[in-house]
């Protein structure tokens, strides 16, 4: 070895050696003999024995000197001694606890290339070599330590190995079920990227991953394909790449946003793993039509495996699958084209209801998608009242109410609100009265009801401009409808201000009424029922007003009061008070609720003049009549 001393050098006469050097340097290339030798040893002695004759102790000893080995860097020596034929049978049996070591080396991004290099030497070694029995849990078990970032390194090293390793075995089935399993387990940790910076960027190694999977599953679905033989084993196979795939299209899948088809759809991680994944459910036999129009049914004519006892995933998957299929055209040319509109709007709205159940904003979306593209197939008022006895057919729109008013999300409330309006547009006339009297019941949401009282409007507006009228928003069954309207829930002590929403439109919607039909003609019955109308609604709101009025009056004067000696005070608005709130805000929200009972009470005794006014009328052309 020719040593030189680089330009930065001082002068080799002016070197200070450390006063032991000599001792520490032999120290070290001891260190390097004791640890190889060791290991040449151990080798040495197990050469002259079977393989049946390898003691425990023999295992422990070979695994520590090697470690040792790679741990010191004495790689160079570890590959001779593992590429010596006459060490085949022991490499066989030890070698695959080097393969642990050996990974965490070349998945620390610290080390050389030069020794890089010899690492994935050795690890190739040990691969071809060693028992993949023992290979396959030692690979499991390093695909199952990393967290964070370093999943997707680990995954991306040894999927490849892991495959050759699996290639090996007789008992397939249970090794790549095995396999995925725990490559699924490991992935579903990983953060799925949202936007498409995100997925372009891929911090997490995610998308990659997902490409990696598709390759390391292909060859053993080809394989099911070639081997035309119903054998128990092929049929195992079989269940562990049907799980496989519907894991798969829990996660990543529920949650993964998809690129425009028109950008770089092409490009596209996930819409290629989509694909991937509804192929292999075809090649295995399990065409994806068969699977949605099956789910759900009784008897079903293919088996669901462990996913009986995990409805919840089942559903997650089933749900994914329609929407993938349905809303993003993913082998959607296996559909037959004699399917109507109203037939597969009747399966996607179970997987509408559990998107919606989701907290998600990707997966709320997935579902509002799904929804619209369900029903734009359909035509307006063509959607028969006999859907709603579905379950899902009423869940999905008090799903959509509860989206608008607690999604955070501005964009998916306004959503769903004009979703809720689309499916009121589809249904019939009896379908139409069912839903407002379920959601009117059920809301319980002020400014949602308002929006349902409008629709009812709407709804007896154009009843009215027919020729022939539509009993459901006329007559008895309307004036039936209009006694959920037309009342306070609490009487005169109702919180008129959080029920704002819902009063001013029920007084619109009396307002419309008695424009809109005379007391002679009484085509919707208000003129039958105004009695009942005044005693639960009219006159307790009066009363309500005068109350609230009071109160708020009151607070406005202690506010004004707090404000000269400038003290902090609480005050209650809507039935909540609002504590520790500057003087000159609390005059602000006060005014404000002031200013809103003002308008209910003009709408209120426009309504009563109105009244006076028609009812005056008939009975003066009544008068002159007789």
């Amino acid at each position: 070895m020719e040593w030189r001393a680089s330009e930065s050098s001082p002068p080799i006469d002016k070197l200070v050696l450390h006063p032991n050097f000599c001792e520490i340097l032999a120290s070290k290339l001891g260190e390097i003999r004791m640890a190889v030798e060791e290991l040449q040893s151990i080798i040495k002695r197990c050469q002259i024995l079977g393989e049946q004759d390898f003691k425990e102790d023999d295992f422990g000893l070979f695994q520590l000197a090697g470690q040792r080995c790679i741990e010191e860097g004495h790689t160079d020596q570890l590959l001779e001694i593992i590429q010596n034929e006459k060490n085949k049978v022991i490499i066989k049996n030890m070698g695959w606890n080097l393969v642990g070591p050996v990974v965490r080396c070349l998945l620390c991004k610290d080390k050389e290339d030069s020794k890089r290099k010899v690492y994935f030497l050795i690890f190739d070694l040990l691969v071809k070599l060693c028992n993949p029995k023992e290979l396959l849990l030692g690979l499991l078990e390093l695909i199952e330590e990393p967290s964070g970032k370093q999943i997707s390194q680990s995954i991306l090293l040894l999927l490849q190995p892991l495959q050759t390793v699996i290639q090996k075995l007789h008992n397939k089935a249970y090794s790549i079920g095995l396999a995925l399993s725990t490559l699924w387990n490991q992935l579903s940790l990983l953060p799925v990227p949202y936007s498409k910076e995100q997925i372009q960027m891929d911090d997490y190694g995610l998308c990659q991953c997902c490409k990696a999977l598709i390759e390391f599953t292909k060859p053993f679905v080809e394989e099911l394909i070639d081997n035309k033989e119903n054998s128990l084993e092929n049929e195992k196979l079989k269940d562990e790449l049907l799980k496989f795939c519907f894991k798969s299209l829990k996660c990543p899948l529920l949650t993964a946003q998809f690129l425009e088809q028109s950008e770089e759809g092409g490009n596209d991680p996930f819409r290629y793993f989509a694909s991937e994944i509804i192929g292999f459910l075809s090649a295995i036999g399990h065409p994806f039509p068969k699977m949605i129009f099956n789910h759900g049914r009784k008897k079903r004519t293919w088996n669901y495996l462990e996913f009986e006892e995990e409805d919840k995933q089942l559903a997650d998957s089933m749900a994914s699958l329609a929407y993938l299929v349905f809303v993003q055209g993913i082998h959607i040319d296996q559909l037959p084209m004699v399917l109507s509109p109203l037939y597969l709007l009747q399966f996607n709205m179970g997987h509408i209801e559990v998107f919606l159940q989701r907290t998600e904003e990707s997966v709320i979306s997935k579902g509002l998608e799904l929804l619209e593209n369900s029903l734009l197939r359909i035509e307006d008022n063509s959607l028969l009242y006999q859907y709603l006895e579905i379950k899902s057919f009423l869940t999905v729109p008090q799903g959509l109410v509860k989206v608008m008013t607690l999604c955070p999300i501005e964009t998916l409330r306004k959503k769903s609100l004009a979703m809720l309006q689309l499916y009121i547009n589809k249904l019939d006339s009896q379908g139409k009265y069912t839903l407002f009297r379920c959601l009117l019941n059920t809301s319980n949401h002020s400014g949602v009801e308002a929006f349902i009282i409008q629709n009812i409007k709407n709804q007896i507006d154009m009843s009215l401009k027919r020729t022939r009228n539509n009993k459901w928003f006329t007559g008895p069954q309307l004036i039936s409808l209009l006694d959920l309207v037309l009342f306070l829930p609490e009487g005169a002590e109702t919180d008129l201000l959080q029920n704002s929403d819902r009063i001013m439109a029920s007084l619109n919607l009396l307002r419309y009424l008695v424009i809109k039909d005379n007391e002679n003609d009484n085509q919707t019955g208000l003129w039958t029922e105004l009695g009942n109308i005044e005693n639960n609604f009219l006159k307790p709101l009066h009363i309500g007003l005068n109350m609230s009025k009071a109160h708020y009056e009151a607070e406005i004067k202690n506010s004004q009061e707090a404000q000269k000696s400038k003290d902090l005070c609480s005050i209650t608005v809507g039935g909540e008070e609002i504590p520790n709130m500057p003087p000159e805000m609390q005059l602000k929200v006060l005014h404000s609720a002031l200013f809103t009972f003002d308008l209910i009470e003009s709408v209120l005794a426009r309504v009563e003049e109105l009244i006076e006014i028609k009812t005056k009328s008939t009975s003066e052309e009544n008068t002159g009549i007789k």
